[in-house]
């Protein structure tokens, strides 16, 4: 079985940058697509980036392009998500996902595992 553990959200004033990471424990995720999401209060849970296993594949929200940037770290599996150019829309709290082994997905509705989620703030 899959955790993954989010770490690295905070309250930040607007034009900061921060770096999440997803730490995965329990079984590897080396063979799974693995994503950042986020849910603001009031909205529906959205795509914010997805990375495939091999790193060949990433997909962002065309919200975020430009300023978001998701990698992954295989050897210690762990999943990365750098913001910059912050602005109050993005303050959400984001998950950090993986899907079953081989496959890939831009959809939440297709992630198995999820993290319980950090708070991401920005306000000035």
């Amino acid at each position: 079985q899959v955790q993954l553990a989010e770490s690295g959200g905070g309250l930040v004033q607007p034009g900061a940058s921060l770096r999440l990471s997803c730490v995965a424990s329990g079984s590897a995720v080396g063979s799974s697509t693995m994503g950042w999401f986020r849910q603001a209060p009031g909205k529906e849970r959205e795509t914010v980036a997805v990375i495939n296993s091999d790193t060949t594949t990433r997909h962002y929200a065309d919200g975020v392009k430009g300023r978001f940037t998701i990698s992954r770290d295989n050897g210690r599996n762990i999943l990365y998500l750098q913001l910059r150019n912050l602005t109050p829309e993005d303050t959400a709290v984001y998950y950090c996902a993986a899907t079953r082994p081989y496959h890939y997905s831009t959809f939440p509705s297709n992630y198995a595992y999820w993290g319980p989620g950090t708070q991401v703030t920005v306000s000035s």
